[in-house]
């Protein structure tokens, strides 16, 4: 046994030898360790190799060791700490290369070089951004079907960037040439004006047969430009596939990432998902990653976009190999291509493959890169296409007949493009939509979401109960007993509890509940506890998995400290188990901002742009408190500048009942948008916020919550949200009865058939008023004044608001306290010139 393989902790490659283990093994050992650095990776020459003093041996057993270790492969993987993976991986190196099938890799590499090639002569000084320079990866991509087809896969996700998309649709997904051709000819451009994407950007679905006879499903994931944003939404995907599948899932449905190098060293989003690899709420047993390495960017080298050797030396913070290939030892690439998947069977781990070449032309086929790189462009510009050199190292003398034949096939697919009939981007969606408008079904169309009685209290007293001889906390007890209150009707229902209300409700009915979070499982604020655990031995019981037998499953997980990545881990979730009903929550609704482009790119366009719908919800914990600048505000002004053509829901309960209806609508329609939820703080469990049994048994989630007070109104306060509490506190303080406060629950899609009816009721109010916490130049009142002002016709509608400022919020308690009582004096003044006005 090597005993290399068993040690730890190693810093020197002879540290570890133990007596009589041989020179052998000595030698084997040190390149084990550092053989990597002396490699021959790059096929042009310019990344040299490193000598290393511990690799300065002579004879039979370096020689065998360099070809193993420092030709063309390097592998890093002594730096895993399990022993047996790193047994595993050397076990293999060591041993006689697996037999490549080379006449089916030249056939490969001949048709995408060709493929390439008709583009560029078809459609010069077009943007497709060329494989060439490390087409070796069809032939990669190729063995890893290969070998997940004999481990029993079925699918392979597959989310990638644009740097060799077209030729991985055209050869991997197998989508019929002429059609990929087609692409390059535009649709009529009054089909897709405000929608639809460029082709290097849509996602694709096919079946690949491999040589074995499998057929694996193909499904390449939409994308943006974002480059690496795509890699948490395939992950996400991914594991909803595995979910539904059940046991097994993960043998049957395989993520692999392609990856560039300076967005793998660069780009956050990337080190968050792998962060994901081992954490149970996000695993998908192991996901394959190739960097399809250039070894440049746009236009910057290797040394500006990365401060370590290698862009993959990222990957390194996990206990997982990497193997550095030469894109052009062909067979080298296919043998890590299988090593990689059988080691993801194996040890359900993540793997990357550093898939090292060049690129053939610019950036886009528009760039000139002479301009900035004259040197390195001198060298490609004299260098052969790959599928040439293959030929002569396999000695194929036919392979310049096979390849005319081949550009004829090409040439005659896109000839037939120009024949297809283009068609928009946008399909036709199923016609239960056309009863969609406005943010509301019609009426014969839309969901009950109130709950009989008796199953309100059958379900309030699961929620509330656990095992006999279960040590629960004494504050989590009495928490149960007031919840069993809440469910005999003998206390209001919080936020908390009808939260859990509905989620129960729907597990019970087999709709699935998955929620993550940071600190979800308890509740940032103290309020979910969806989790049980035992003071004495710390023994979990989760409720919400014994409402009924049987029953859906209901998943609350607490998340990783990031926004980006498990963000665009649900919103892949939601696409994939569309049935489900997924949440993301932030931990204050200020932090979503840093996954805006998950929002921004995926959330509010991807039906827009990719007819991919998704019925996602984002909890976003909103309200000024005077909690300071970064604990205020969930950027509603930002939600509601992206809603357009009614494409996602924005919302903001004002009480339980109304976030309990609005959750079973969420899940309970027969169609699918994003919701926007302004979850609140202060008044989870406030009296004002709490609601009756009745209100849960009956009625809907309502648009607008009218005001019941006052049958001579004179004036009408339209709100969104906490403050609409406060307002009334304040109203009834002062003994108003001429002021109606109505609170807008649904902002977006915009209510007007709710508004309209308010402001008739109320025809005899002269003066209306948009009232909000938020600065003048944040919150909803750009989008409410001018929309309210339209409906009031004559009457003029005014504001009431936070003066303008860059920062949401005042960090001073004293300073909030102030302005929060300027805020409420104003709004309630009866002297209409002043309420125009800023607190």
């Amino acid at each position: 046994m090597a005993t290399g393989y068993l040690k730890s902790g190693r810093t020197t490659g002879t540290a570890l030898v133990e007596a009589g283990t041989g020179e052998r093994e000595r030698v084997f050992d040190a390149f084990r360790h550092w053989g990597y650095l002396e490699a021959d990776l790059d096929p042009l020459g310019f990344l040299q190799p490193v000598p290393h003093p511990e690799l300065q041996f002579d004879g039979e057993f370096a020689q065998e060791a360099r070809k193993v270790y420092s030709a063309t492969i390097g592998a890093e993987f002594m730096h895993i700490p399990d022993p047996e993976r790193r047994r595993w991986i050397g076990e293999r190196l060591e041993a006689p290369p697996p037999a490549v099938d080379q006449n089916h890799t030249l056939e490969q590499l001949i048709r995408a070089e060709l493929f390439e090639l008709v583009l560029q002569q078809r459609y010069l000084g077009t943007k497709r951004f060329s494989l060439e320079g490390v087409t070796a990866l069809i032939p990669l991509v190729d063995e890893v079907l290969e070998t997940a087809g004999q481990h029993g896969a079925v699918q392979l996700v597959v989310g990638m960037s644009h740097r060799g998309r077209l030729n991985v649709i055209a050869h991997v997904a197998k989508r019929a040439l002429a059609e990929v051709f087609a692409g390059f000819e535009d649709v009529d451009p009054r089909s897709v004006l405000g929608g639809g994407d460029v082709k290097y950007h849509m996602g694709a679905t096919g079946e690949y047969i491999t040589r074995s006879g499998a057929k694996i499903h193909i499904h390449l994931v939409s994308n943006p430009s974002h480059l690496e944003a795509v890699d948490p939404v395939t992950v996400g995907r991914t594991r909803a596939k595995q979910d539904r599948a059940g046991p097994g899932g993960s043998l049957q449905y395989v993520p692999l990432l392609v990856h560039g190098d300076g967005a793998f060293a660069g780009q956050g989003v990337f080190a968050e998902t792998l962060n994901l690899a081992d954490i149970p709420a996000y695993s998908v047993g192991g996901t394959v990653h190739v960097i399809v390495n250039n070894l440049i960017g746009f236009t910057t080298i290797p040394r500006e976009l990365h401060s370590s050797r290698f862009a993959a030396d990222l990957a390194r913070r996990q206990a997982i190999p990497i193997f550095h290939v030469n894109a052009e030892d062909v067979d080298a690439v296919v043998r890590i291509g299988r090593l990689a998947l059988e080691y993801r069977y194996a040890f359900t781990s993540d793997v990357v493959i550093d898939l090292i070449g060049y690129r053939r032309h610019g950036h886009s086929e528009v760039d000139d890169p002479t301009i900035t790189q004259p040197l390195l462009y001198r060298a490609i510009k004299e260098h052969p296409p790959l599928w040439e050199i293959y030929a002569e190292d396999i000695g194929v003398s036919d392979a310049a007949g096979r390849a005319e034949k081949i550009k004829a096939e090409l040439e005659a697919a896109q000839k037939q493009a120009g024949a297809i009939k283009k068609k928009p981007s946008m399909r036709q969606l199923p016609g239960y939509w056309n009863h969609y408008k406005g943010g509301r079904y019609k009426p014969q169309y839309e969901v009950e979401t109130s709950l009989p009685a008796e199953e309100f209290r059958q379900l309030s007293e699961r929620l509330s109960s656990y095992p006999p001889g279960f040590h629960i906390h004494p504050k989590v007890e009495k928490l149960l007993q007031q919840r069993g209150e809440m469910g005999a009707g003998k206390r209001p229902v919080d936020y908390g509890m009808a939260e859990a209300l509905a989620f129960a409700s729907l597990v019970k009915r087999g709709i699935p509940v998955r929620l993550s979070g940071q600190d979800s499982r308890r509740g940032t604020f103290n309020q979910r506890h969806s989790v049980l655990i035992d003071i004495e031995n710390e023994q979990e019981y989760v409720p919400l998995q014994h409402i009924s037998e049987p029953q859906a499953n209901c998943k609350i997980y607490n998340s990783t400290l990031s926004e980006a990545g498990v963000l665009g881990f649900e919103y892949g979730y939601s696409r994939d188990y569309p049935e489900a009903l997924v949440l993301w929550e932030a931990q204050f609704g200020d932090f979503a901002n840093v996954a805006q482009a998950m929002i921004d790119q995926f959330i509010v366009a991807g039906e827009a742009k990719w007819n991919l719908l998704s019925g996602l919800v984002l909890l976003l914990p909103h309200g000024y408190e005077g909690q300071g600048p970064e604990h205020s505000s969930a950027r509603v002004e930002r939600f509601l500048q992206l809603a357009a053509t009614d494409n996602f829901q924005i919302c903001q309960p004002s009480t339980a009942a109304q976030y309990f209806h609005l959750l079973r609508r969420q899940a309970l329609r027969a169609w699918r948008k994003p919701l926007v939820v302004f979850t609140p703080k202060s008044m989870l469990r406030h009296p004002e916020a709490s609601s009756a049994v009745e209100e849960f048994s009956s009625g809907t989630f309502l648009n607008v919550r009218p005001d019941s007070e006052g049958e001579r109104v004179r004036r009408i306060l339209f709100c969104s949200g906490k403050i609409a509490h406060e307002l009334r506190i304040a109203r009834k303080k002062k003994k108003d009865f001429q002021t109606a406060i109505c609170s807008v629950e649904q902002l977006y899609p915009f209510p007007e058939k709710e508004l309209t009816d308010e402001l008739e009721r109320h025809s005899g109010a002269r003066e209306i008023v948009w009232v909000q916490e938020e600065p003048a130049n944040m919150g909803a009142l750009s989008y409410m004044l001018p929309r309210l002002q339209r409906l009031a016709g004559a009457r003029s509608v005014l504001s009431v608001k936070r003066s303008e400022s860059p920062s949401p919020a005042t960090g001073s308690t004293k300073a909030h306290d102030v302005e929060q009582r300027a805020l409420l004096s104003l709004a309630l003044s009866s002297n209409a010139n002043a309420t125009e006005a800023d607190a």
